[in-house]
């Protein structure tokens, strides 16, 4: 991907895009990806970086979500085993199969949960990963060697699956990209543009690399901007009432070597009602997550002092070795954009489902949903897009597209034509000078951040290590994309300011 080769082909394409997407997380990279497969001219907008915001901040598990099944909610948990089963099949290089404990403290927990973790898997037909049982005491504890043993009579083994969000995201940009979609970063859209009859005929957008605005026709427009998604619906209707309901999400993350968890583990019953997952992640642990109402969409939300205890507080009640503020590396939140369901403001009660709203003014609007689903968002979003805009595309191709492994092979030649390239940014974490020098050239890598937040997942992993590792990110940053001291310096003081909101005090 090249964010200037983008540019220049916005400014010089003189007929409107079949589709305009706004908002470059899962879901509009989503539709991008499944509007270039079927033919469609397609170009994608994103204010900020690709994944800034919810896609880059879950808890890294492709999953039907036990807890939804325990709410009712069948045909999300069937989907979403289903989607899950299509990432396994066409992104094997980033999605994999986990085994999951779950520990049980009296008989009839083994029961409920060891027949419910059973529906799960039957949900699953033939995109089942395993079968789930029922394990004794002694066989619990040698799993979990660590975890409580006062009053526990055994556990459930059940599987899911696992990946790393951000990864996944910028390979479906890049696969999007080799489709035919012209996808821009740092690409804010200002207005809407509408004809005489209000309907939607294009988009303004200021390029932030450059400080200009620029105009984009399309036939159709769709809004997947995630949590901004109002936002985005009162630039066409200022008047329009809110569709989401907000929630953070926050997660911790510790040295694995060491810690009390060294398996994945299902805490099934929370202080809130929600589940807990503790879980190994690039040679750490995750542990997550807490679902908290805010009122406001921003960029960098921070981790709640009360989120954090709870998560500790949670945790430990489940372990011999009590973890603290002091073992945690790196401390992220996201926001979870749900559907608006009447008077109903319990965040952790609302629907994971997905919601397609259509405006007067012809906007389409994907809100809702989870990562796991996002293919069949897209599929569903384009769907109406082309009956919309009444567009000559063929039918969808998603579900046997293979999602491309960006990295593969790539670095490996960077480093054989310049071995300094494979000297490591921090001796804690595996990311080397090559990985900086293929996010700028490759993958539209603008900012520090952009490279070590989710080109490498160094920030979510160990802050007070990128923290390290910034300065030398910048210097290589300057030289493959012809800045001076000055941008240098810039980037250091925006890196450090974001970086202090990953590490709790």
């Amino acid at each position: 991907m090249d964010r200037q080769g983008s540019l220049d082909r916005i400014k010089t394409r003189e007929k409107p895009w079949d589709i305009i997407v706004i908002g470059g997380g899962v879901t509009g990279i989503g539709c991008a990806l499944d509007a270039a497969a079927r033919g469609l001219d397609v170009l994608l907008l994103e204010q900020s970086d690709f994944g800034k915001g919810t896609s880059s901040r879950s808890t890294k598990l492709i999953h039907g979500g036990v807890r939804y099944l325990e709410q009712g909610d069948i045909s999300l948990v069937r989907e979403a085993l289903r989607e899950r089963g299509l990432l396994l099949k066409n992104a094997p290089h980033v999605v994999h199969k986990l085994p999951f404990i779950l520990p049980c403290y009296s008989t009839w927990q083994k029961i409920y949960y060891g027949v419910g973790l059973k529906i799960y898997e039957v949900l699953a037909g033939k995109y089942r990963l395993g079968k789930s049982q029922i394990l004794s005491r002694s066989e619990t504890i040698e799993r979990l060697p660590e975890i409580t043993t006062k009053g526990l009579r055994g556990g459930v083994l059940y599987f899911d699956a696992q990946f790393d969000d951000a990864r996944l995201l910028i390979d479906l940009a890049i696969t999007a990209n080799k489709n035919g979609a012209c996808l821009l970063n740092y690409a804010k859209v200002t207005a809407i543009k509408r004809n005489a009859n209000s309907r939607i005929t294009g988009v303004d957008f200021l390029d932030n690399e450059n400080s200009e605005t620029v105009s984009a026709d399309a036939k159709v427009v769709i809004n997947a901007a995630g949590p901004f998604s109002d936002n985005v619906r009162k630039l066409a209707k200022p008047d329009a009432k809110n569709s989401l309901e907000l929630s953070q999400g926050t997660h911790l993350v510790f040295k694995q070597k060491g810690s009390p968890v060294r398996s994945a583990m299902l805490i099934p019953k929370t202080s809130d009602n929600r589940v807990l997952f503790a879980i190994p992640w690039h040679k750490h642990l995750l542990v997550g997550t807490t679902d908290t109402p805010v009122h406001i969409a921003t960029l960098e939300p921070k981790p709640l002092d009360a989120e954090i205890d709870f998560i500790l507080k949670t945790l430990n009640q489940y372990v011999t070795r009590p973890l603290s503020r002091s073992d945690i590396l790196s401390a992220f939140t996201g926001i979870r954009p749900l559907v608006r369901s009447g008077n109903n403001r319990n965040t952790s009660r609302l629907s994971r489902g997905h919601l397609i709203r259509i405006d007067p003014s012809g906007l389409i609007t994907i809100i809702g949903g989870k990562w796991t689903t996002y293919r069949q968002m897209a599929e569903d979003a384009v769907d109406h897009a082309v009956s919309r805009g009444d567009l000559s595309a063929t039918r969808c191709r998603t579900q046997d597209l293979k999602i491309e492994n960006a990295e593969q092979g790539a670095k490996a030649d960077l480093i054989a034509n310049n071995k300094k390239l494979s000297e490591r940014l921090h001796a804690d974490l595996p990311y080397t000078k090559a990985d900086v020098v293929f996010a700028v050239r490759n993958e539209i890598a603008v900012t520090i951040e952009d490279v070590l937040a989710r080109r490498t997942r160094a920030l979510f992993l160990d802050a007070h290590a990128a923290i390290q590792m910034a300065s030398t990110v910048a210097e290589i940053m300057a030289a493959e994309r012809d800045k001076g001291n000055e941008w240098i310096m810039e980037q250091l003081a925006e890196f450090a300011a974001i970086a202090k909101n990953y590490l709790p005090k």
